[in-house]
C-alpha cells in the first residue's frame, strides 16, 4: 500500500447512522455490490465500468434503507473525499499518462529487445516479473505504487513474448503483495507492528518464517502455470525483436523508484517521471511535438497522451469513490465495532485467541475493503486480547498483516486486485486482452499460499511466541 497515507486519527468525527432492518439492513448493500461484482468479472466485465452500475445501485439501496437520510448523505461525502481517495486517484491518472508515453515512445519495444538479449521467453519473463515487482514493493514499500509503475510495462512486453495472461498478471500482483507484506517502509507492516506496541525491525524479522516461504512455493507455481498455458509469441518473429530506441526511457521508472526510496511522495515521484519522460522522449525524438497537445479547431476537440492517460485512469478512479462512500456508510452504521465486542467476548484460550484476532481482522477487511483501515479497527482487540494470553506482539502483528496480505490481494472487489486487472488495458493496442478481477486474484500465488501458511500456523501453532518467550 501507499507510504503517505494520511493518519486516520485527523479524520473528522463519523456520524451514526442507523437502518432499517439492523445489522442485516447495514450489510446489505455492500453485499449486494459484492455479489454483482464476483457475476460480472465471472461474466468477463470489460474494465472498472462495468461495475459502476452496481456501486450506485449499492449506494442508492444504503440511501433507502437508511432511517436519516441526510446524515447518511453526509457520511458518503465524508467517505469519498478523504485525502487517501485523493492521493489513489491522482495516483492512478498520472500513472496511466506515463503508461501511455512510455508505450509510445518504444519502450515496451526496448523491454523486448532486452528480454532476447537474456534470452527470457514467456515463462521466464512471469518469473521475472515476479522478481522485479517483489524488489521494486520491498523497496518502496508500495503496493499501488509496483502495480502502477511495473504493471503497464512489463504485462504488454511479457504477453507480447507469449507469456499467459492471467499468470503474468498475478506475478505483478503477487510481487507487489510481497513487499506490502515484508518491507518495513509498507503503511499495513507500520499500522501492525505499531498497534502492537512492537518495534518494526523485530516484526520483520519473524514475519520472515511466513514470507519467504509462500514466495518461495508461489516463484515455483507462477514458473510451473507459465509453462503450462504460456505460448509463443502472440505477434510476429521480426515484431519481438524488439528495438533499443526506446531504451533512455528506463530513467523514468528508475528516477520514480529512486525517488520513493528517498522517502519522497508518491505523487511527486510521479510528476518528476513524467516530467523526466517527457523530456527525454523530445529530446531523443520518441515523441512528436504534437502528442503534447493538438487542438481540432474543425470540431473544438484537443488530443494529446495525456488526455488518453487520464481517460484510461477514469474506470478505477470512480470506482474508488463510490466504493469508499459504500464503506464509510457500513463504518457508520457501528457493524464493525459490534463484530469486534462479540469477538472479545468470545476468545477463552490462546489459540482461539488468535483464531479470532483473524477472523475480527478478516471481517474488518471484508466489511472495509482497505488494509490499514482494517488492521486499525482491529488491532486495539488484538492488543488486548492478545495480551490477556500473553501472546507476543510479533506474533499479533503478524497476524494482522499476514491476513491483510491475503483478503486483500485476493477477492475480486478490493482495489488492488482491481487496479491490477485495470492495467492489463495496457495490452490491448498490441491485441492483448484486458483481464477481469477474478483471473488476476485467482493467480495470484503469493496471497494463496500465504493464506495456507496463515492457516497451518493457527492450526499447528508454527510461529506462536509468547511474551514470556527470549
Amino acid at each position: 500500500m501507499q507510504q503517505s497515507t494520511p493518519s486516520l486519527g485527523n479524520q473528522p468525527p463519523e456520524k451514526t447512522v442507523q437502518f432499517y432492518g439492523g445489522t442485516l439492513g447495514a450489510l446489505l448493500p455492500l453485499l449486494t455490490l459484492v455479489l454483482g461484482i464476483v457475476v460480472i468479472a465471472l461474466s468477463g466485465a470489460p474494465d472498472e465500468k462495468g461495475f459502476w452500475p452496481i456501486l450506485l445501485f449499492g449506494l442508492i439501496l444504503s440511501l433507502f434503507l437508511a432511517r436519516n437520510k441526510t446524515d447518511l448523505c453526509e457520511v458518503l461525502i465524508q467517505g469519498m473525499s478523504q485525502p487517501i481517495v485523493m492521493i489513489m486517484i491522482m495516483a492512478w491518472m498520472l500513472a496511466s499518462v506515463i503508461g501511455v508515453l512510455m508505450k509510445e515512445t518504444g519502450f515496451i519495444e526496448a523491454l523486448i529487445w532486452i528480454a532476447n538479449q537474456f534470452n527470457l521467453g514467456g515463462i521466464s519473463f512471469i518469473v521475472a516479473t515476479f522478481l522485479i515487482c517483489c524488489a521494486v514493493s520491498t523497496s518502496t514499500g508500495t503496493s499501488f505504487g509496483t502495480i502502477l509503475i511495473c504493471g503497464p510495462l512489463l504485462f504488454p512486453a511479457g504477453g507480447i513474448l507469449g507469456s499467459d495472461l492471467p499468470t503474468l498478471a498475478g506475478a505483478i500482483l503477487g510481487g507487489a503483495t510481497f513487499g506490502d507484506n515484508i518491507s518495513p517502509i509498507s503503511d499495513t507492516t507500520i499500522a501492525s507492528a505499531l498497534s502492537q506496541k512492537a518495534d518494526i525491525g523485530g516484526v520483520v524479522r519473524s514475519r520472515l518464517k511466513y514470507s519467504i516461504p509462500a514466495a518461495s512455493v508461489a516463484l515455483i507455481c507462477y514458473a510451473i502455470s507459465g509453462s503450462i498455458f504460456s505460448k509463443e509469441s502472440v505477434t510476429s518473429a521480426v515484431q519481438t525483436q524488439g528495438a533499443i530506441k526506446g531504451l533512455p526511457m528506463l530513467l523514468v521508472p528508475v528516477l520514480i523508484v529512486g525517488l520513493l526510496l528517498g522517502g519522497r511522495h508518491l505523487l511527486q515521484g510521479l510528476f518528476f517521471g513524467l516530467t523526466l519522460g517527457i523530456v527525454i522522449g523530445l529530446i531523443f525524438g520518441l515523441l512528436p511535438v504534437d502528442r503534447l497537445l493538438a487542438l481540432d479547431r474543425e470540431n473544438f476537440t484537443a488530443t494529446s497522451f495525456i488526455i488518453e492517460g487520464i481517460n484510461r485512469g477514469l474506470g478505477i478512479s470512480v470506482f474508488t469513490i463510490f466504493l469508499m462512500g459504500q464503506v464509510a456508510a457500513l463504518k457508520a452504521s457501528g457493524v464493525l465495532n459490534r463484530l469486534v465486542q462479540f469477538a472479545a467476548r468470545s476468545a477463552k484460550t490462546a489459540a482461539a485467541a488468535e483464531a479470532w484476532i483473524v477472523s475480527v481482522v478478516g471481517g474488518a477487511l471484508l466489511l472495509t475493503c482497505h488494509g490499514v483501515v482494517g488492521i486499525l479497527t482491529a488491532a486495539d482487540f488484538a492488543r488486548e486480547t492478545g495480551e490477556r494470553f500473553k501472546i507476543h506482539p510479533y506474533r499479533r502483528a503478524n497476524l494482522l498483516d499476514v491476513t491483510a496480505s491475503t483478503v486483500v490481494f485476493i477477492l475480486p472487489y478490493f482495489l488492488p486486485v482491481i487496479l491490477t486487472a485495470s492495467i492489463t488495458s495496457s495490452g490491448s493496442e498490441y491485441g492483448l486482452p484486458t483481464l477481469n478481477p477474478l483471473e488476476v486474484g485467482l493467480r495470484n500465488f503469493y496471497s494463496w499460499i500465504l493464506l495456507f501458511i496463515l492457516m497451518f500456523a493457527l492450526g499447528t501453532g508454527y510461529g506462536r511466541r509468547f511474551a514470556a518467550d527470549h
